[in-house]
Formats: C-alpha cells, structure tokens, sequence
C-alpha cells in the first residue's frame, strides 16, 4: 500500500500499487503507520517528509467502493481520514508533497495538507469533485482549503464549479509552489527543497507548533466533526 525509505535526513513516503490510490482504511492505517515510525524516530537533526504516489494517479479520494453505501462504513472510513489529517499537520517536520498524477477530492486535501506541494505538469489535474457527487465539504475541510487559497477566485472555483485545474492553473491560483516536466522531475524537486529546508535545522516540535497554529481551526472542526451528512453515490471521487 505505501514504502517509507530514509535517505539521508529525508523520509520519502510512496503510495504504492495500482489503481487510483483511494484511501480506505487499508491505506489510511499504513500511512498513518509510517508517519508513527517517522515519529518515534530520535530526534537528533531536522528532518523532512516527502509524498508521492506510483502511477497517474497520486489518489482519487475516499474508497467509497470499500464502503457499500453502509453508513457505519462510510462514517468509520471518514473518521479514520480526519485522523490522518490530523497526523499529517502535527508532524514534527517540514512536509512536501511531490504530485505524480491525478489529485482529486480527498486526495488533493491530502496533498494539500502538506506545507508545500510540487507538481508535474504533464498530465494530471487536480479537482475537488464533491460538488459533482452531490455532498457537502465538511468545515474542517473547507478551513483547510480557505488558508491554502484564500477566499477569492479559487476558493470558488474548486468548491462552487468544481473546476478539474491543470498544473498551470493550480500554480496561478496559488494551490501549488511550483509545476515540473514529470513525476521523476517533481519528486527530484522535492527531494532538493526538502535538503534546504533540513539545512536550516529548525526544532522539529517547535514547527510543528507553529504549523498547528497556523491550523488550528482545521485541528479543532477536525475535532468536533464526528458526524457526516449523506453518503455519496457509489463510485463517485470524494
């Protein structure tokens, strides 16, 4: 399901196999189980995370497939993803994420949950498709969107016309820092920005601290969400 190789003072987690990388609980446990290892490491220098996924797809979104349209499902399947968020933004280190292919719904949140996130121009869109499916963002996600984006054209865009951006438009509409020629060349970007952030050799806990601040309304509607509204229509990206 996912590798964590450490190279130097870099963890690089890949979203392994076929497919289109939907997160079900499968998924979500083993990124969440990397991410606890990387954690328990020593901390004895600064460190770095980079995502990226194998294929063209870096994920689709929730695996709602996996639940059946049962709602016990689909409510544990959301409560594990908030979880993984939740992990992703308290991790004691810079995050980048390095995408390959295709981002779309609870996929682009993920790499939008990194601090940084690369991209290849190539092919790929990315695409917040829960309109499209016919639900609604929860809170916690839509903070996350609104301190990545703003609340000007983007926001309305991705949330109101469910708009599927190339690398171009997600680098105008500031969703990502920067757009390569390929995946190997967005991973190998990555790989060189990770490097100089490592170099500044910043406290780990301390940029954590900061980062949860930045966020802390998406870690408190994270908190306070126990509940979803509907579930989606079997097959749909979300």
């Amino acid at each position: 399901m996912c590798t964590l190789e450490k190279r130097g003072s870099l963890h690089i987690l890949t979203i392994t196999g076929p497919g289109d990388h939907r997160f079900n609980p499968t998924l979500i446990e083993a990124i969440r189980s990397a991410l606890d290892r990387i954690k328990c490491e020593p901390i004895t220098s600064s460190s770095a995370l980079i995502t990226t996924a194998e294929g063209k797809f870096f994920s689709n979104g929730l695996d709602l497939a996996w639940t059946q349209s049962i709602s016990s499902k689909y409510l544990l399947m959301l409560g594990k993803y908030r979880s993984l968020i939740s992990d992703l933004i308290s991790l004691p280190m810079p995050t980048i994420a390095a995408i390959n292919g295709h981002a779309a719904a609870g996929g682009l949140v993920f790499a939008l949950s990194h601090d940084y996130v690369l991209m290849r121009k190539d092919r790929g869109f990315l695409y917040l498709s829960d309109l499209d499916v016919g639900i609604g963002i929860p809170p916690w996600g839509m903070a996350l969107i609104e301190c990545k984006v703003g609340k000007g054209k983007a926001l309305r865009e991705m949330v109101l016309r469910a708009a599927k951006m190339t690398a171009k438009e997600a680098g105008e509409w500031g969703l990502i820092d920067a757009a390569y020629d390929s995946a190997e060349g967005a991973v190998k970007a990555a790989i060189g920005l990770g490097e100089q952030l490592v170099k500044r050799k910043w406290d780990g806990h301390v940029y954590a601290q900061n980062r949860m601040v930045i966020l802390r309304e998406v870690l408190d509607e994270i908190e306070s969400d126990d509940t979803a509204e509907g579930i989606p229509r079997t097959g749909s990206k979300l």
